[in-house]
């Protein structure tokens, strides 16, 4: 077995990007799989300058993602990277690959002149929530708050 090569996702990416998004999102409470909309949200993402899909790759075979988009952030008085959709699939979980991907990220967003990261995560999700605060993140006191967007029925999370 290789090691995982990270790198930026192509369009060709799509169906296998797709499915770990299908990973996530039945780990997510807040949101549903729909492998069209994600496709299509992925396309979208592929296509924005200001944003980044990130890959690891492993024997030719898609093993984990990020994405980023740059906003501007008026309390740093600089860019600041959303960081969403983190996900290695089940099989290559706890081998560093989700470290390799946040740090590659990382490295996009300071290099676009981000001063700043901050993201989403389940409140649900220990597993993560524990991954974040060993990679250096902290939580916040700010809440996320939603409107709009397709319906989700408020569910617990598998897993």
């Amino acid at each position: 077995m290789s090691d995982p090569v990270l790198r930026l996702a192509r369009n060709d990416d799509l169906d296998a990007l797709a499915a770990l998004l299908d990973q996530l999102f039945r780990i997510e409470a807040d949101f549903a799989p729909d492998a069209d909309r994600q496709r299509r949200g992925l396309a979208l993402l592929l296509a924005e300058p200001r944003a980044a899909v990130l890959v690891a790759e492993r024997d030719g075979r898609v093993i984990g993602m990020v994405t980023a988009q740059l906003v501007v952030s008026t309390s740093e008085g600089a860019l600041s990277a959303l960081v969403e959709d983190m996900i290695v699939d089940a099989s290559e979980r706890g081998s560093g690959i989700g470290a390799q991907l946040l740090a590659g990220i990382e490295g996009w967003a300071a290099g676009r002149g981000a001063t700043r990261l901050q993201l989403l995560a389940d409140r649900e999700n220990g597993g993560a929530l524990a991954f974040y605060a060993r990679e250096g993140w902290r939580p916040t006191q700010l809440v996320c708050w939603r409107k709009g967007g397709a319906p989700v029925e408020p569910r617990r999370p598998a897993g």
